[in-house]
């Protein structure tokens, strides 16, 4: 599930505004290489968090394979993550924006991600309790 949303123009990196995804109740970051030099700022913000952003793998023309498939399980665990972008993007056809001006997309994106994270967990939400 999503738990926090920020719509910018698409010139800024997703790098600067991580301190505004972070609540502070993180245990772990699973972040791609954009968010590689964010350790401080992850410290700073969620102070449990464990950083588990792909690494480099090539320095100085020298592969490290053990760094290599850390990075691909790492990878891995993130696609799943991936599934509500998914959701968004082929159950509700947010594939670009329609409409002029910041506002009106970050609104839109805001309600479809609600909107999403009631389609994830539809199944469970649906299910009889048992009081």
């Amino acid at each position: 599930m999503t738990h926090a949303v920020d719509a910018t123009a698409a010139n800024v990196p997703n790098a600067t505004i991580l301190p505004n995804l972070l609540h502070g109740d993180e245990t772990r970051l699973w972040g791609e290489s954009a968010y590689r030099g964010q350790t401080d700022v992850l410290r700073r913000h969620a102070p449990k968090a464990q950083d588990l952003t792909n690494r480099r793998t090539r320095y100085k023309g020298v592969v490290n394979e053990v760094e290599r498939t850390k990075n691909r399980v790492k990878s891995q665990i993130r696609s799943r993550v991936e599934h509500v972008f998914g959701v968004i993007k082929g159950v509700f056809q947010f594939t670009k924006a329609r409409t002029r001006g910041i506002e009106k997309n970050a609104h839109r994106l805001f309600v479809t991600c609600a909107l999403a994270n009631l389609y994830v967990v539809r199944r469970r939400l649906l299910r009889p309790s048992r009081a």
